[in-house]
């Protein structure tokens, strides 16, 4: 799968700006009608170190009304945590009726991480994907909306990335010995990776896989995924709204109608 990914993909500022001067105001009314129309909704973070996950979930908090999201960051587990079910420490974390979860790294880990480091049984691992599945059927069944995203670079471009930021005195903390040996072994986990997308992309919970090679196409389909989404959902519960097309359309005709 990851193979047929086009990581050339790129995006000029200009568009940029005139795709995200639709999106932003979009996103953020949608949310709004998400709100109110109840709707739970849980944006994933995936991808490989350095590909930009930080930046394209910034990017998505200036989108969004903060009063309405929390952003979880997903560590190694606490001692308190270990003791329970490996799914409880999310389960926790779930979002309310009209608020939205942003997880910045998530349960894959165990399936990633935790396999390729051998820190799981195999048994473990295979009974990790079955959990999952489970997991994100109760909550789609409860209406969580759920969007999951691989952000996916080379490993030349993560190579490339980690030097960049190792010259930067303010950014060189940001790679350490552990990163240096997850890029060795990149392929390793690129079927670790493989594994986890067919395992584990749903009807209800589908993966989205972002080339992001260039952050600015990253960030605008990362928007395009969630107003996609989001709209669909809303259609289905029979909400009214502007869509993303009709936005377009009177902008347009706003900036017309002032030249």
């Amino acid at each position: 799968m990851l193979e047929k990914v086009d990581l050339k993909a790129r995006l000029g500022k200009n568009e940029y700006d005139e795709r995200m001067n639709v999106l932003r105001p979009h996103l953020f009314e949608l949310q709004r009608v998400a709100r109110g129309a109840g709707i739970p909704t849980m944006v994933v973070f995936e991808g490989w170190d350095a590909a930009g996950k930080g930046t394209c979930i910034g990017s998505l908090l200036e989108w969004l009304d903060p009063r309405w999201f929390k952003v979880h960051a997903t560590y190694a587990p606490l001692p308190e945590e270990i003791m329970r079910p490996w799914m409880w420490r999310f389960w926790l974390k779930t979002p309310n009726k009209g608020e939205l979860a942003i997880f910045d790294r998530s349960w894959y880990g165990r399936v990633m991480v935790e396999h390729v480091d051998k820190l799981i049984s195999k048994e473990q691992y295979e009974r990790a994907f079955i959990e999952i599945r489970q997991f994100e059927e109760q909550l789609a069944n409860d209406g969580n909306l759920i969007t999951k995203f691989w952000l996916h670079i080379s490993s030349k471009e993560q190579k490339k990335r980690f030097r960049a930021m190792e010259k930067d005195p303010n950014q060189a903390w940001k790679v350490a010995k552990e990163d240096w040996k997850h890029h060795k072994q990149y392929e390793e986990y690129e079927l670790a990776v493989e594994r986890m997308l067919a395992e584990t992309s749903t009807h209800y919970a589908p993966w989205v896989i972002v080339e992001a090679t260039c952050l600015r196409h990253a960030r605008v389909k990362i928007a395009e995924t969630l107003v996609r989404n989001l709209e669909l959902r809303l259609t289905d519960k029979g909400e009214k709204f502007m869509t993303m097309d009709e936005r377009a359309k009177l902008m347009k005709e706003k900036a017309g109608a002032s030249k």
